[in-house]
């Protein structure tokens, strides 16, 4: 049967848009810093990021911009995120976060589909923006700095306010909010419509498992495109009154200092970022002191790198996992705050929720300790995918659940596993002269699929050991039978996740060239 959330139904706010939510509390918060430039110092009060959210709201009134209408932000992490994003919000409009590592085709691709008429972003990244904008029509290109043929943020941030919307009637189980791009399950990256009420529910049920504390001083190295930013570090730790201390991309000396440096509490990371707090031996040269919860999400966590951090940072008393996607406007179930854990695990399905895990051949739905796909039904499920009917037919059923594409089970206690590979590569990961790892499935005439491990080792460790070190912690038909391959770097995705296409498409090319 169905499983109903272990936790009470919390009450779920209807009738109010997302900009709406998070910036509830901004005039109590005052001159409390609300972002910082990690690198820079530079920041924004809670009042500075009220009122520069209100001139950007108008000024975009006064250029045409109207409820329903697109935005895009082809953006790496910068503080003015937040107020680009909620002011285009408090118009009824929508944003499109991009990936700013696509190409100009891939950007273009993306504008096409969201429909988007504005695209903001910073000058290294203009003359992409500036292709792809005069291919799909886009209206104007605005830049954080300066750049040719781009209208300066400046300029913007300089209007009066005076157009900002007093009330824009916007209906939160209706109308589109943020228009994430995922790939979902299979095939080209998709636009998932994530309405007002989707995020407000999204944040209700996780935050109200405590997930930050007030006044935490929170690392976002994240990127906000990504759902798991957006929601927590963009909307749910500025809600909440915290310090969001903003770093645009993973260096290890200054990911350090900076957590050293601003006294960092919450850590939301992905777990190749747990692997380097773990493992590096550049770690014990900072004072990390100030670190008291980290969680890890984006992809699954095994037991043994999660042991091996806590073990190194013994401050730190958990890492809270958690599980979900784009189309789930975050996660569905967490770690719980307090009380009975279980390593490896992804904890307890959130409020408010539905889950079930069905046999993907038969669609039965299977008890506890037997693996399926997950699926989940709940008020943060999409409305679907954009101009995408048959993609969102495929992932949402008639009766309403989402199917994740993602093989798990729960135990007697209901807390939720995501098996291999997670699971082959948390132990691979716990392995003294492996530093990085990736498992996909290889074909097999007799088998169907056998795991293949990508390595990435450290000293003279040799497949042959890698192999033995699997088979003696497995059981039989979870042996890497279809191998190990050492590789310079596990391609990944900026959220963490492991890129597992390229892998494959790696072997099949591997295969068909032995074919020949």
């Amino acid at each position: 049967m169905a499983l109903k959330s272990k936790y009470a139904d919390i009450l779920i706010p209807e009738d109010v848009s997302w900009p709406q939510f998070i910036y509830q509390n901004f005039d109590k918060f005052g001159e409390k810093t609300a972002l910082v430039d990690a690198l820079s110092g530079r920041s924004y009060s809670y009042k500075q990021l009220k009122n520069l959210t209100q001139r950007f709201s108008s000024a975009l009134a006064k250029r045409g911009f109207k409820k329903g209408d697109v935005l895009a932000m082809f953006l790496p992490n910068v503080i003015e995120y937040p107020i680009i994003f909620y002011g285009t919000a408090f118009l009824g409009g929508a944003v499109s976060t991009v990936n700013p590592l696509y190409s100009s085709q891939e950007l273009a691709r993306q504008l096409r589909v969201s429909e988007a008429k504005y695209i903001v972003t910073i000058p290294p990244l203009a003359e992409k923006a500036k292709d792809a904008a005069a291919l799909e029509g886009i209206r104007s290109v605005i830049v954080v700095g300066e750049a040719p043929g781009c209208e300066p943020l400046s300029s913007f941030f300089a209007d009066d306010g005076t157009a900002f919307p007093e009330f824009v009637s916007i209906n939160p189980k209706k109308d589109i909010v943020v228009l994430p791009f995922s790939s979902g399950t299979t095939g080209l990256s998709k636009g998932v419509m994530i309405t007002h009420h989707n995020l407000v529910a999204g944040l209700s049920v996780l935050f109200s498992c405590d997930v930050f504390p007030a006044d935490s001083a929170v690392l976002t190295l994240l990127p906000f495109y990504h759902i798991y930013a957006l929601l927590c570090m963009m909307g749910g730790c500025l809600q909440l009154g915290c310090k969001v201390v903003v770093m645009m991309r993973f260096e290890p000396d200054s990911f350090l200092k900076v957590m050293q440096d601003y006294k960092i509490t919450d850590a939301p990371l992905v777990p190749p970022l747990i692997l380097f707090l773990a493992k590096h031996p550049l770690v014990d040269k900072f004072d990390l002191s100030s670190l008291e919860r980290v969680n890890s999400g984006a992809a699954p966590l095994g037991k043994e790198l999660e042991t091996a951090m806590l073990k190194r940072l013994t401050q730190v008393k958990r890492i809270r996992q958690g599980y979900g996607m784009t189309e789930l406007c975050g996660a569905s179930h967490c770690t719980p705050a307090e009380g009975k854990t279980k390593f490896g695990s992804v904890g307890l399905l959130l409020p408010n929720l539905q889950c079930k895990v069905i046999s993907p051949e038969t669609g039965e739905i299977l008890g506890p300790n037997q693996d399926g796909e997950i699926c989940v039904k709940g008020p943060l499920v999409m409305m679907g995918y954009t101009k995408n009917p048959e993609a969102t037919a495929k992932t949402i059923d008639s009766d309403g659940w989402l199917h994740t594409g993602d093989i798990g089970h729960y135990d007697e206690d209901e807390h939720f596993f995501i098996v291999p590979p997670a699971e082959l590569e948390a132990l691979l990961i716990s392995h003294p002269n492996v530093d990085d790892v990736a498992v996909i499935g290889v074909p097999d005439l007799e088998a169907g699929e056998l795991p293949k491990a990508f390595v990435v080792r450290r000293g003279s460790v040799t497949s042959e050991e890698i192999m033995e070190f699997v088979a003696k912690r497995v059981i039989p038909q979870k042996k890497l039978r279809g191998g190990v391959e050492f590789i310079d770097q596990i391609p990944k995705s900026p959220s963490g996740k492991i890129l597992r296409r390229v892998l494959r498409n790696r072997e099949t090319e591997r295969l068909n060239t032995a074919k020949l």
